[in-house]
């Protein structure tokens, strides 16, 4: 007999009609009306579920009608059409091996559970729908990621995690050490002896890993990393996290153009692989989490072209409605969240590149526009 999961026959479910198929997971819901017993049972393969009908007649329905959410279960059974329009199948159960039994008291009953509960149960959240469903799209992108750069020919560099280097030059690292933080070892200036450490030199967790892309890019070619970066700064904001996965791609012989043609392709081959590839996630994030996603993805991976606009004519621009800001825009000055969000929501509705900043506000290796004040960014 055939291990399936829900995701096939859910996505394919002419396919196993009147077929007889093993399936494992683990309960989500379970009752019992006068006729039989169903459980709602999940293998972590999709965000559904597969309803398992118990007969009364069978001599696991007792079990079944009381099983605990979170019970583990191995079960086989025939693929039948379901009478419920909202659900193309359902398994009628011939065998049930409970595997793990679960108490009554689990912390993930059927109803809805806040985030900020969720956040106490952190070995027990990947198991809700909403946390699933984020971590299989996660999934998902991180694959459409490496697959965009194979198949044009970027090579992929792993890059150090620990490093002595500082590539973006901010200062708001974490250190790596294996010195006694509490008492150090001093040199004779009172410094920390970081001679004694581990690397022999002060080591941090990598904030970029832009310096060893460029130096492969200068061998191959075009190359890119996407890994975990670490980042010290103290903001509490949905906008900064202390730990994130950066895609970071360099290509010899490439000007701005190229660049921004790259990062719009990436974008919109990721969001469509994923539409694809997490169909039913989607839907339930749109549907609980955000009700405009799945209209917004698609006009971005759909629809026409990313806007382009320099940053003096963005200025000239923001600069007309300048009242509607706290931070004025003048020329010069770096563009804060609001003027890129009404840039990109407001005027142009849809995702643009500003272009061309000052040479005073960019990093120093920006190449120099013939104007001689502003840099190819």
């Amino acid at each position: 007999m055939e291990l399936k999961t829900v995701r096939e026959i859910l996505h394919a479910p002419d396919v196993y009609i009147g077929k007889t198929i093993a399936l494992n997971g683990w309960v989500r819901t379970a009752r019992d009306v006068k006729a039989c017993a169903f459980i709602e049972l999940n293998d972590g393969s999709v965000v559904k579920n597969m309803q398992i009908v118990v007969d009364a007649s069978h001599e696991s329905y007792a079990l079944a009608a009381r099983m605990n959410v979170g019970t583990a279960l191995r079960v086989t059974g025939v693929v039948v059409a379901s009478p419920n329009p909202q659900q193309p199948v359902e398994l009628k159960a011939e065998t049930i091996v409970v595997e793990g039994e679960c108490p009554s008291d689990y912390p993930l009953q059927k109803k809805r559970h806040s985030l900020e509960y969720l956040r106490t149960q952190q070995h027990l959240r990947p198991r809700t729908n909403l946390f699933s469903a984020a971590f299989r799209v996660r999934s998902a992108t991180a694959f459409a990621i490496h697959r965009f750069f194979n198949e044009r020919g970027f090579v992929y560099a792993h890059t150090p995690i620990v490093t002595g280097s500082d590539a973006e030059g901010a200062g708001a690292m974490f250190r790596v050490t294996t010195l006694d933080a509490g008492n150090p070892p001093r040199t004779e200036q009172g410094e920390v002896d970081f001679s004694q450490d581990f690397f022999e030199k002060s080591t941090n967790l990598t904030v970029s890993g832009q310096l060893e892309a460029e130096v492969f890019a200068l061998a191959f070619g075009k190359t890119y990393t996407f890994g975990p970066t670490f980042r010290a700064e103290k903001s509490n904001t949905t906008k900064h996290a202390a730990e994130f996965w950066m895609i970071e791609p360099e290509i010899a012989f490439a000007d701005l153009q190229d660049d921004m043609e790259l990062a719009e392709s990436m974008i919109k081959y990721i969001i469509r692989y994923v539409l694809e590839s997490c169909s039913d996630e989607m839907e339930f994030l749109n549907k609980f989490v955000d009700t405009t996603l799945l209209a917004r993805l698609n006009a971005i991976a759909f629809e026409e072209r990313f806007a382009h606009v320099t940053y003096t004519e963005a200025v000239e621009i923001l600069k007309k409605n300048n009242d509607k800001f706290e931070y004025k825009v003048e020329w010069g000055t770096d563009l804060q969240t609001e003027h890129e969000r009404y840039l990109a929501e407001t005027v142009f509705q849809k995702p643009v590149f500003v272009t061309d900043y000052p040479r005073e506000i960019k990093s120093f290796y920006m190449r120099l526009n013939d104007d001689g004040k502003t840099v190819a960014a």
